[in-house]
C-alpha cells in the first residue's frame, strides 16, 4: 500500500510543481509585455505618417505603410544633432571628472588610515539626507553668481561627485583582502599604483556599473540642464524635446515628436544591451571573486 502512496505524491507534486511554474511564466509575459508596450508604442506611433495617426478614431496596433519621414523631420525642424554632441560632451566631461574624484575618496575611506577617518564618512553619508532640491536652489544659486550659466562648466561642476557612488565603491574596495594591500607595501607598491595595478582590476563590474549608471543620469538629465541653460546652443537632448515640441514642429505632431523620443532613447538601450552582463554582475556581486 505504501507504493502507490508515494507515486500519487510524487504524481501530485510535480503537478502542483508545473502549475506553479505555469503560473510564474504568465506573470513574467503579462509583466514584460506590460513593460515592453510603451516602447512598441513608441517606435509604431513614429512611423505612421501624420495623416494616418490623426484619421484613427481608434488606436490601431499595427500599420501597413510604415514611413520614416518623422526621423527625417526630427532632425531638420530642429538642430537635434547639435543637442546629441551637447549631450555627448556633457555626458564624458561629467562621468570622467566624477570617476577622478570618486575613485581616490572611496579608496581613503576603504584603505587609508587617518584621523577623523569614520566621522568623515559618517558626515558624507548625512548628506543623503538633504533633499535635492535644496542642493538644486544652492546650486543654482552659486552657478549664476560665478556668471556660469549657459557654459558647460555650469553644467558640469555641480555633478562630479556622488556621496551614494562613494560608498557604493567603497563598500567594493573594502572587501578586498588585507593580504593584497599588505604584500604590496612590502614590495614598495604605492597606494596610488596599488589602487590602478588591483584595487580598480577586482572591482571592474561595480567601476563600470558605476559608469553605466551615470552615463544614464546625464543622458537623462533635464531640471538643472533647464534652470541653468537659456541658450539653445548648450541645449541637452532632455530638454531639448521641450524645445521640439514648442518651437519645432508643434504640439500636435506626435509622430514626429515620437521619432525624436526614439533616436533619443536609442543610445541608452543600446548601452544596456552590449553592457548588461557587467550590470548585472556588478550590481549582484562584492569586489571580490567567489
Amino acid at each position: 500500500m505504501e507504493k502507490p502512496d508515494i507515486e500519487k505524491l510524487k504524481k501530485r507534486t510535480r503537478t502542483r510543481n508545473a502549475v506553479t511554474k505555469a503560473l510564474i511564466y504568465t506573470l513574467l509575459v503579462v509583466w514584460a509585455l506590460s513593460v515592453l508596450f510603451p516602447f512598441y508604442w513608441m517606435v509604431l506611433t513614429s512611423v505612421k505618417s501624420y495623416g494616418a495617426y490623426n484619421a484613427e478614431y481608434i488606436p490601431r496596433f499595427f500599420t501597413l505603410s510604415p514611413t520614416w519621414e518623422n526621423y527625417r523631420e526630427a532632425f531638420s525642424a530642429v538642430p537635434l544633432g547639435r543637442y546629441f554632441l551637447n549631450t555627448a560632451i556633457f555626458t564624458v566631461l561629467t562621468t570622467g571628472l566624477m570617476m577622478v574624484v570618486i575613485v581616490p575618496a572611496a579608496y581613503a575611506f576603504a584603505r587609508l588610515s587617518f584621523k577623523g577617518r569614520d566621522l568623515v564618512f559618517t558626515l558624507f553619508l548625512s548628506l543623503m539626507m538633504i533633499p535635492t532640491e535644496l542642493v538644486v536652489i544652492t546650486n543654482f544659486v552659486t552657478i549664476t553668481d560665478w556668471d556660469l550659466r549657459n557654459s558647460f562648466t555650469g553644467l558640469v561642476l555641480p555633478s562630479v561627485t556622488s556621496v551614494f557612488y562613494i560608498y557604493l565603491l567603497k563598500e567594493n574596495f573594502a572587501q578586498v583582502p588585507d593580504e593584497l594591500y599588505y604584500a604590496a607595501k612590502v614590495d614598495g607598491t604605492s597606494d596610488l599604483k596599488y589602487l590602478l595595478k588591483v584595487m580598480l582590476p577586482i572591482c571592474r563590474p561595480t567601476v563600470i556599473t558605476i559608469i553605466i549608471l551615470k552615463v544614464i543620469e546625464c543622458w537623462n538629465s533635464y531640471v538643472w540642464p533647464r534652470l541653468i541653460t537659456d541658450d539653445p546652443d548648450f541645449y541637452l537632448v532632455s530638454n531639448g524635446i521641450q524645445e521640439i515640441r514648442e518651437n519645432g514642429f508643434g504640439r500636435e505632431n506626435i509622430p514626429a515628436m515620437m521619432a525624436a523620443v526614439v533616436v533619443i532613447s536609442v543610445p541608452l538601450i543600446l548601452l544596456f544591451l552590449v553592457f548588461r552582463k557587467k550590470i548585472m554582475e556588478g550590481v549582484s556581486r562584492g569586489g571580490t571573486k567567489g
